[in-house]
């Protein structure tokens, strides 16, 4: 069985073993860390729990994505360390030494892609996989000083990888450099299918009313910032049929009740010792019926059709990423909970329509990182990266 190694409890301790890559390309000479749901040759894939790790066999093939950047000459350093089954938020799997968040060491990484962003943000890698379903890419680089993106729906393929709620699971990837999150996101995503400049900004009160209090003063900061690169965005009224919490219940049940599909049978054919709140939230998916996940399905087709009628072709959302920095390590289950519901709020949109977003690491709230969101139209996902680097250039210069 393994556990973790390392200051930052990053990595997974499993034997190492010789995993190929190209001497030479775009990505040569930097280190690659790969979240522990996806394939690569030779290791098995546990998807952080204890059963599934010793269920499966070695991987006779690397994920598709993972072996792009492995033929592009990035150096495979080791599998990363996920939340149970990618079914949470925080980086808190039970089963393991919880990885440590380099940016603010009494804080959680966020999850489930907590390894991968420690590995990161620690400077033990360069590069390292991820995904996003909820906000597992959006929240832990949020919460690590990250650039984190959720990619266009469908766009790069998530074959050699455990599916958590299909129409919801991406891949996804951090860095701490706008320069190398390029390189692999042009090597990834090839050319933008949305081919339109983005150059509207928008913001919507909502949204900005979800930020916590501390970070408030940040928050005003980094949208002051993206107004004098970007221009004032506007904040058109009213723009969708249903309310913020009906969203965020939308996104909840579909989620769920996806997840409970893909892996309930399995839960349910033996002793899985499921941790603190993973088993819940399976269970909660087990009870969302039909009927229920058919109104909710054309509230999600409503939602999304009202979001890309707002963008247009050349707009783009200016958000926060999460509610604030991330919450301390020794918080109550009622302080996560409370938490992740704004959390979910703010992060559920992309989710819902498919869209791409991406987090910038140019906040800052009692010396811990707090990320900026800019979200786009279906297919824009390089021109998201491209604006991001715009602003992040000028946060360098403020």
């Amino acid at each position: 069985m393994p556990g973790t190694h390392g200051p930052l409890n990053a990595f997974l301790d499993v034997r190492q073993m010789p995993v190929a890559h190209a001497e030479l390309g775009p990505l040569a000479g930097l280190r690659l860390a790969v979240k522990d749901i996806y394939d690569v040759a030779g290791y098995r894939t546990g998807c952080g729990n204890l059963q599934k790790f010793s269920e499966s066999d070695a991987a006779s093939r690397t994920a598709p994505a993972v072996q792009m950047i492995l033929d592009a000459g990035a150096r495979f350093v080791g599998k990363t360390q996920t939340d149970e089954l990618a079914f949470a938020l925080f980086g808190q799997n039970a089963h393991f030494s919880f990885p440590v968040n380099p940016a603010a060491p009494d804080r959680v990484t966020g999850g489930s892609s907590s390894g991968s962003a420690a590995a990161v943000a620690g400077r033990l890698a360069d590069i390292a996989t991820g995904s996003d379903t909820g906000g597992s890419i959006r929240a832990p680089a949020s919460f690590c000083g990250l650039i984190g993106l959720r990619t266009t729906h469908g766009r790069i393929s998530l074959d050699g990888a455990m599916n958590l709620a299909p129409s919801f699971d991406t891949f996804g990837w951090f860095a701490d450099d706008i320069e190398t999150y390029e390189t692999v996101g042009k090597l990834l995503l090839g050319r933008d299918p949305h081919q339109q400049a983005l150059e509207r900004p928008l913001a919507l009160d909502w949204l900005d009313g979800l930020v916590a209090r501390p970070a408030l003063a940040e928050y005003a900061g980094m949208k002051a910032l993206a107004s004098k690169v970007f221009g004032t965005p506007a904040t058109p009224a009213a723009p969708f049929a249903s309310s913020p919490d009906e969203l965020y219940w939308c996104f909840r049940r579909l989620q769920a009740r996806e997840a409970w599909a893909v892996h309930g049978a399995w839960i349910t054919s033996g002793e899985r010792d499921l941790g603190p709140g993973v088993d819940e939230r399976f269970g909660f998916g087990r009870a969302v019926d039909d009927r229920m996940a058919q109104a909710e399905t054309v509230r999600r087709l409503t939602f999304s059709a009202e979001l890309s009628a707002l963008l247009g072709k050349d707009g783009f959302l200016v958000l926060p990423t999460v509610p604030g920095p991330a919450p301390y390590v020794d918080s109550t289950p009622e302080q996560f909970q409370a938490y992740r519901e704004q959390a979910l709020r703010l992060l559920c949109l992309a989710g819902l329509s498919g869209f791409p977003q991406i987090t910038l690491p140019i906040g800052s709230v009692a010396g811990a990182p707090f990320g900026l969101s800019l979200l786009g139209p279906s297919g824009s996902d390089i021109a998201l990266i491209r604006l991001g680097r715009k602003l992040l250039d000028a946060a360098r210069k403020a």
